[in-house]
């Protein structure tokens, strides 16, 4: 479309704000607010401002190609609105539909406007373009966010799983739950090795009760955590060694006879305490 169509569609639409504001409410805001995702003055707001934006846009830019350097504050305030949409629990068509819904209220101004219909044709045919071009762009940015947010809930959750507790006075213990991949392994360590620095601990208790399988990849995680421990002047008692995992890790021939083993936390736990100089002593029984 050249630049005196698109300023003549800028005019025809910039008169009618209200009227497209209205009629667009009347036909998305029931879609926008069923799930109760929103409140509706906010999904009002949401609706008024990109209107705003989008018709001051369309009577300054020289160009339909939302793309264009002209058409930035649109983007962003969609980027904006599409993470938001994102963190509050809509899907991505949802988000897209609000950008979509918009057609209908052009189409009808654009009808009531273009008598000649080769022109309205061309109109519609650009509008429609351009329309397509924002939606798809909220599906973008809101696949983006999603992932961001996942990938953030996914490490939070490998912190939350992967606990450092002090047992005792320079004992730690760091109980595993769960399968013991690279990126696991990666926060465990750290956890681990901040613990450390803070407690200054020289003991720490790597219980592996709650690993369902030890492989070699599994074996060689532990091992370089230990290693790591080492490096920060603390030992490590690997507990939790079941019958099945000792035979495994005899299987597949993974040296640990530099690291002490005990089939139990609580052998373990007996085991820090002899190497810190501490006891338990039962109470004698009063007469």
């Amino acid at each position: 479309m050249n630049s005196p169509e698109r300023t003549r569609l800028a005019d025809v639409l910039n008169p009618h704000r209200d009227a497209l504001l209205t009629d667009w409410i009347r036909l998305h805001l029931p879609i926008a607010l069923r799930r109760g995702l929103a409140m509706e003055a906010e999904v009002r707001e949401q609706f008024s401002t990109f209107l705003t934006v989008f018709l001051d846009t369309l009577a300054k830019s020289e160009t339909l190609d939302a793309s264009r350097p002209e058409w930035e504050p649109l983007r962003a305030f969609l980027a904006d609105m599409s993470a938001h949409r994102a963190r509050q629990g809509y899907t991505p068509a949802e988000t897209a539909t609000f950008v979509f819904s918009l057609k209908q209220p052009l189409y009808t101004r654009l009808r009531e406007s273009f008598t000649n219909p080769a022109e309205l044709a061309d109109v519609s045919w650009a509008i429609n373009l351009l329309i397509d071009e924002l939606g798809l762009y909220t599906t973008e940015v809101f696949q983006n966010s999603r992932e961001a947010i996942i990938a953030r809930q996914q490490e939070e959750l490998l912190e939350l799983s992967t606990p450092v507790v002090q047992l005792w006075e320079g004992v730690l213990a760091l109980p595993l739950i769960g399968t013991l991949d690279s990126a696991r392994t990666q926060v465990v360590m750290e956890s681990l090795l901040q613990k450390i620095v803070d407690t200054g601990a020289g003991l720490a208790i790597i219980d592996i009760t709650g690993v369902p399988t030890v492989d070699t990849l599994v074996a060689q995680h532990l091992l370089k955590t230990v290693a790591a421990a080492r490096l920060m002047g603390a030992d490590c008692i690997i507990s939790g060694i079941r019958p099945q995992i000792a035979q495994t890790i005899v299987h597949l021939g993974v040296d640990l006879t530099n690291v002490t083993t005990k089939s139990t936390l609580a052998d373990a736990f007996v085991i820090a305490l002899q190497r810190t100089g501490s006891q338990i002593i039962k109470p004698t029984a009063t007469a």
